[in-house]
């Protein structure tokens, strides 16, 4: 056989088995693996009412009301009270358009957006534009972020206790169970997970 026919051939062999290896096996360990040891990361970290998926505890997302009948398609969604709201996003929590405004912060347009959000947030809260948490105010870097901090969601409960009916105390119960803490334990602060917490507060009798 020749040597460069001979050549051809081992390389080949060698596609063949490397393909093998780390093109079926390896991801089937690993699938494997991660549905044994952690099923729920493993297949999104969803969040389910009554059986039925309504998002993922990894990506934030909005929690608006119905537009009204007739409105127009372009029409700004409003937020609805008895919620509990993320902080703003750029993409406006759409995983296709995930990212930041890129504004700096001498951008005159984001100054003015803080600006606009201070005022509507304090108003929405019925709190001091001067106490608005300065994540209530900014986009995070992804646009999808799960988490607010404690401070916002501390401001927002009087909000939905007073839209609910429910006691203020039991709310704030109920942020201190979805807070989760710094990652490895010592970068960045703790937050909260809206769509858990909102699970949560839907789940109250």
């Amino acid at each position: 056989m020749p040597v460069f026919l001979r050549t051809h051939l081992t390389a080949l062999r060698m596609l063949l088995v490397m393909t093998v290896i780390l093109g079926i096996a390896y991801p089937l360990l690993v699938t494997g693996i991660s549905q044994l040891a952690f099923p729920a990361r493993a297949n999104g970290s969803l969040v389910k009412s009554d059986g039925r998926p309504v998002g993922s505890g990894l990506i934030g997302q909005t929690f608006d009301l119905p537009k009204a009948d007739g409105a127009a398609p372009d029409a700004p969604a409003q937020p609805d009270p008895k919620w509990f709201q993320p902080r703003p996003s750029a993409g406006g929590y759409d995983p296709t358009a995930s990212g930041a405004s890129n504004l700096g912060p001498n951008s005159a347009d984001l100054l003015k957006a803080v600006e606009e959000r201070r005022a509507a947030v304090a108003a929405f809260d019925g709190v001091d534009p001067a106490t608005v948490p300065p994540d209530a105010l900014t986009a995070s870097g992804s646009g999808l972020d799960p988490h607010i901090s404690v401070a916002y969601a501390r401001e927002q409960v009087n909000r939905v206790a007073r839209e609910r009916s429910i006691p203020a105390e039991q709310l704030n119960r109920l942020v201190d169970q979805h807070t989760d803490g710094r990652s490895l334990g010592f970068l960045g602060q703790g937050g909260v997970n809206v769509l858990r917490l909102n699970q949560a507060v839907a789940d109250l009798k």
